[in-house]
């Protein structure tokens, strides 16, 4: 397991993985609510031509991701898997609906698009029903209590407050989830964010304080872990 601070290097190790593989790769980033792992993904796409990202926030369950369970139940793992991730890699056509936030419901269907890779990043990915369609997997190695600082931060920025989800359920989750599955061990490769996106920061550093990190991203459902 390698660990590095510099998108550069996960970038290179997608790259790596592309060529071994000689097929449409899929890059799974995880990581503790809060962790960065839609900045890495926003990121890896804007350094990866041909690379497209697949928002993990469109495969989670409103109600049951607001709920108590030991292995993220309110993401969606069997529809990502057998509605995107196998036919992407295996380069056949096939149709996924997204979670539609707005309107409470799954949405219309849309092809599964067509890239050389596929990034997603969502909380609970590294479980043993994706691992083996995983082709790259990276971890936002994150202290769990900063990324909980930056999470609950973000969440201000947006003007929202899901204190009482993050104290009774959101970390409750990812301490059980990581307890159970191993999540962290099971990666390819450990990132640590460092600051704000992009920047590089020595081996075993990463953000400190709530001030550090976080995203001001409005794209963001509301309710969302």
């Amino acid at each position: 397991m390698d660990r590095t601070g510099e998108i550069a290097m996960v970038v290179a190790a997608v790259g790596r993985t592309a060529v071994r593989a000689g097929r449409p790769v899929v890059v799974g980033v995880s990581g503790p609510c809060g962790a960065g792992k839609s900045t890495l993904a926003r990121a890896l796409v804007l350094a990866l031509p041909g690379s497209v990202r697949l928002r993990g926030d469109d495969f989670l369950d409103p109600a049951r991701s607001h709920r108590r369970s030991s292995d993220w139940d309110g993401v969606d793992r069997a529809r990502l898997v057998a509605t995107v991730l196998r036919p992407f890699r295996d380069g056949t056509p096939s149709r996924f609906r997204r979670y539609d936030w707005a309107a409470g419901r799954l949405g219309e269907p849309e092809p599964v698009p067509r890239a050389d890779v596929l990034v997603v990043d969502l909380v609970g990915l590294l479980h043993p029903e994706v691992l083996p369609v995983l082709d790259l997997t990276v971890w936002c190695d994150t202290d769990p209590a900063v990324a909980r600082c930056r999470g609950q931060r973000r969440d201000r920025l947006l003007g929202r407050s899901h204190d009482r989800l993050w104290d009774e359920v959101w970390v409750p989750n990812d301490r059980d989830f990581a307890a159970r599955f191993q999540p962290r061990e099971a990666a390819d490769l450990l990132y640590l964010p460092v600051g704000t996106p992009g920047t590089v920061g020595p081996t075993g550093s990463g953000p400190t304080s709530c001030d550090n990190g976080g995203s001001d991203d409005r794209s963001r459902p509301a309710g969302a872990p």
